[in-house]
């Protein structure tokens, strides 16, 4: 017997939550087979096995919060495990933390179809094929969302998803709370609890530590955004070419903003303030599993085409629960477009340990004054919260006022990006 514990994913995380089995007990599994999928306070993981033989216990079922170290599954006649030891170079892509794997090929032995799943075990989610019947399959990527509706009594394999091929989103299962006559609702069941762990829950220590840490100061500023919907326009106009976002232009100034006032691309370590030579940009992305931030890495150094791209696949990402941890932390400042809400303005909290984040409302007709004339304009908000400690109002100021003035003269300005 062989026991594989859960490793460390990534970035110091401590427990994880199984979100479904890809395998049962009796079935054989071969080096670098996915055999569960976890939630961890940052993402979606798939966890590949060290090692092959037989599977004889899964511990834990679907919901079950594991800490790290403790045994995940259990294999007999492992014949090709080796205790944790070092990683080479030259073992499987698939590396987990202390664990290395070899250059098996990988090959997935499912169990046939019928066969049940052991018990609590849940069916494994949409990205691999399932042990289930065709009409059995609920399109479902969101762990929330599969636990929202347990909680709420929801039948999953009744909802119609709205969501991209079909997905279920929370929405779909919201409505069809909402749609339950309150008639039906037992009297004992007035509210709904929600524990605070996971993605919530490591968003919720985040805002709450930097809220308790850092002095930040807001400011804001009413931009024209005319020219800029123009140029959007224009550069979208090949029906050939990458199309750019409105988000990816604003992103290319605040970068080009923080190469003039790099103070608020920094973080702080003890007394000291550390200004880094490279820019990590975060954006803000809302999704299933809850507010998330990905990270776009050397965002200095791509076009505006390059980071418009980037920004997309990370987002399509991130709505997929598909980003790794790694691509979650690791950002040195951040954009938040909240204007997709509705709203105008925002006083945005900090991302911790970043000392500064860009927001973006929307974008909407308002009188404005050209050349004495007043006359309707695209109008929006900017404002840039920032950490008091590592610079004044006048640096806070500058780099709104470069931003806002790229926003309203996009083509002059982009000249010298």
């Amino acid at each position: 017997m062989a026991v594989f514990k859960l490793p460390d994913l990534g970035e110091g995380l401590t427990e994880a939550e199984i979100v479904a089995w890809h395998v049962a007990v009796g079935d054989t599994v071969t080096v670098d087979q996915t055999v569960v999928e976890v939630e961890t306070a940052k993402a979606s993981v798939e966890v590949p096995v060290p090692f092959a033989g037989r599977v004889a216990t899964l511990h834990g079922a679907a919901g079950e919060v594991l800490t790290v170290g403790s045994p995940l599954i259990t294999v007999d006649s492992a014949a090709e495990f080796t205790e944790p030891g070092v990683v080479t170079p030259e073992g499987s892509g698939n590396v987990l933390i202390g664990y290395g794997t070899s250059n098996t090929s990988t090959r997935r032995n499912r169990r046939p179809r019928g066969t049940k799943a052991p018990s609590k075990a849940v069916a494994p989610a949409p990205a691999v094929p399932a042990p289930r019947s065709t009409s059995d399959r609920i399109r479902v990527v969101s762990p929330l969302v599969r636990r929202l509706a347990r909680e709420s009594g929801v039948d999953l394999h009744a909802l119609d998803g709205t969501g991209t091929d079909g997905i279920v989103s929370r929405a779909d299962v919201e409505r069809a709370i909402a749609a339950v006559p309150e008639t039906t609702v037992p009297a004992t069941t007035d509210e709904r609890r929600i524990p605070l762990r996971g993605l919530r829950k490591t968003v919720a220590d985040k805002l709450t530590r930097s809220r308790r840490e850092i002095p930040e100061a807001t400011v804001w500023v009413d931009v024209d955004a005319t020219e800029l919907l123009q140029l959007r326009t224009a550069l979208n106009a090949d029906p050939a070419a990458p199309k750019i976002s409105l988000l990816a232009l604003i992103a290319r100034f605040a970068v080009a903003g923080l190469r003039r006032f790099p103070e608020l691309n920094a973080h702080l370590d003890g007394d000291e303030i550390v200004i880094p030579s490279t820019v990590h940009l975060g954006f803000a992305a809302q999704t299933d599993r809850g507010l998330v931030v990905p990270v776009v890495r050397n965002a200095h150094e791509r076009t505006v085409e390059e980071l418009s791209a980037a920004l997309g696949e990370r987002t399509e990402q991130a709505r997929a629960g598909k980003l790794a941890p790694a691509d979650l932390t690791g950002g040195t400042f951040t954009v938040n477009n909240y204007g997709v809400f509705g709203v105008d303005g925002s006083a945005a909290i900090i991302n911790h340990p970043e000392v500064a984040i860009l927001g973006v409302g929307r974008i909407i007709d308002r009188p404005w004054i050209v050349d004495g004339q007043v006359t309707a304009r695209k109008i929006t908000e900017l404002t840039l919260a920032f950490d008091h400690r590592v610079c004044d109002g006048g640096t806070a100021g500058g780099f709104l006022r470069f931003v806002a003035d790229c926003v309203e003269n996009p083509v002059r300005l982009l000249r010298s990006l």
